[in-house]
C-alpha cells in the first residue's frame, strides 16, 4: 500500500511540475530593470553581429535543437512586416561566452534588445507571434 501511495504522490508532482513548466515556454518575460551593457557584454554583442541602429531579435539556437526552427518561423513572421528591427540567430555552440554571460540554460532562447543593446525582453521556448509583437511594440 506504501508503494502505490508513493506512486501516485510522485506521478502527481511530476504532472505538476510538467504543466507548470509547459505554462511558462514561450511567455515573454520583460527585463525588470533594462540593464546597462557591461563592458564584457557590449563587445561579445556587437561582435556576434547585433547592431546598435536597429532593435534586435536575438536568438539562440543549434542544429540539434528542434524547437528552433519553430523560433526562426516566428521571428521572420514578425520581422517580415517591421522595419524598425532586425533579427540575430546565433548557434550557441558557437557563441558560449556570450549564452553563459546572458544567462542562457536552455534552448530555444529568444531576447528582445533595444538600440543600446539592453535586454527588454526573455522569452524562453518558442514565443507566439503575438507575442513577440507585443515585445518589440514595448520599445
Amino acid at each position: 500500500m506504501t508503494g502505490i501511495t508513493v506512486l501516485v504522490v510522485v506521478a502527481i508532482l511530476a504532472v505538476a511540475t510538467g504543466l507548470f513548466l509547459r505554462s511558462r515556454s514561450g511567455a515573454v518575460r520583460a527585463v525588470r530593470e533594462p540593464d546597462t551593457v557591461t563592458d564584457d557584454l557590449y563587445p561579445l554583442l556587437l561582435d556576434a553581429g547585433a547592431t546598435t541602429d536597429y532593435a534586435t531579435v536575438l536568438h539562440f539556437s543549434a542544429d540539434w535543437c528542434g524547437p528552433c526552427a519553430a523560433v526562426r518561423r516566428v521571428v521572420q513572421q514578425v520581422l517580415d512586416d517591421r522595419s524598425d528591427a532586425r533579427e540575430l540567430e546565433l548557434d550557441i555552440d558557437a557563441h558560449p561566452i556570450l549564452a553563459r554571460e546572458l544567462g542562457v540554460l536552455s534552448l530555444p532562447t529568444t531576447f528582445v534588445l533595444d538600440t543600446r543593446l539592453q535586454r527588454r525582453s526573455r522569452i524562453a521556448g518558442v514565443p507566439s507571434a503575438a507575442a513577440l509583437r507585443s515585445a518589440l511594440d514595448a520599445l
